[in-house]
């Protein structure tokens, strides 16, 4: 059976959330069919027994990965990691605790027929309101400094759970150089700078205990990410062709150079692979196998193509 879709779960010290996460997500688990699914949770450095606890309750499915980052790298590298394995034709990146009502799934994977993106949305009458204050008006503070640097009109980024065509979604992730929460902004930053489609769907949600995202820490570190946005390097090695190629060959020379989370980004009279940033030493042997050039490609190269993830 094909896989149809993956499901990324980042968790860091998650082990006392993961049980009554997996009973909110179990349901629409189900709905998807366990032949169409994949569940691949990252346990980001964990301290406590969530990588044991993660496989507990996420390991009996017929298409499970359960990884683990060797120290905390923070929630955008986990997703970026989950990205370069999926397999399925779209990804649904959702928090451990599945704050956000799984039932939405099914609503996220609709959108995703005709969008690159579709984001849940917590907004309800032009604002997200917490059980806190202070994080409702720290939320609505940084949506603005999102919405200023990344030029989105979105007023959620931050909610966890979001859906990605899975090409779209790996190149976001190839490309994406913010390891911590304000990665969820780079997402969107990215997506604007690419010309990609995102269409939000709006969630209910629960505030569930024991964020992770601390108002005081966190926002200042978010705040320099975002001013870094535009600074930011973003060029990816790339093997240029200059017509269509052979997606089998690819793959297998890809694996004989042993580099794998590719994206393959069709335009009107050429290909290109793009590659992980410390993938320049398999895409010199795949361009000598197969006739290709490997340079440096810009966001502005990329834009306005298809992609497939390989």
């Amino acid at each position: 059976m094909t896989i149809k879709v993956s499901l990324i779960i980042p968790a860091h010290n998650e082990s006392s959330r993961l049980a009554a996460g997996f009973g909110r997500v179990a349901p629409a688990l189900e709905l998807i069919g366990d032949e169409h699914l994949e569940v691949i949770v990252i346990d980001d450095g964990s301290t406590d027994n969530t990588l044991e606890e993660a496989g507990r309750l996420y390991g009996h499915f017929s298409h499970s990965l359960i990884l683990r980052q060797p120290t905390n790298l923070g929630k955008g590298a986990a997703i970026r990691l989950g990205m370069s394995v999926a397999q399925g034709s779209y990804v649904i990146a959702a928090d451990a605790d599945m704050a956000i009502d799984p039932v939405h799934f099914s609503e996220i994977l609709k959108a995703l027929e005709d969008a690159h993106v579709a984001p849940g949305s917590r907004v309800l009458d032009g604002s997200i309101r917490y059980e806190s204050h202070l994080r409702t008006w720290a939320g609505a503070l940084f949506n603005r400094v999102v919405r200023h640097y990344t030029k989105t009109t979105l007023r959620d980024t931050q909610c966890g759970c979001k859906g990605y065509q899975t090409g779209a979604g790996r190149l976001i992730a190839i490309l994406g150089l913010i390891d911590g929460f304000a990665f969820d902004a780079e997402v969107f930053y990215l997506a604007h700078q690419l010309g990609l489609t995102v269409s939000p769907v709006h969630v209910t949600w629960q505030d569930v205990a024991g964020s992770k995202v601390r108002v005081g820490r966190d926002s200042w570190q978010m705040l320099r990410d975002m001013r870094g946005l535009k600074k930011s390097p973003y060029e990816n090695p790339v093997v240029e062709f200059s017509e269509d190629i052979d997606v089998e060959e690819l793959a297998r020379n890809a694996k004989q150079a042993r580099v794998q989370g590719l994206v393959i980004a069709r335009g009107a009279n050429d290909v290109l692979v793009v590659l992980p940033r410390d993938g320049s030493l398999g895409g010199l042997g795949i361009a000598a196998a197969m006739g290709g050039t490997l340079r440096l490609a810009s966001l502005s190269e990329l834009k306005g193509r298809s992609y497939q993830a390989l």
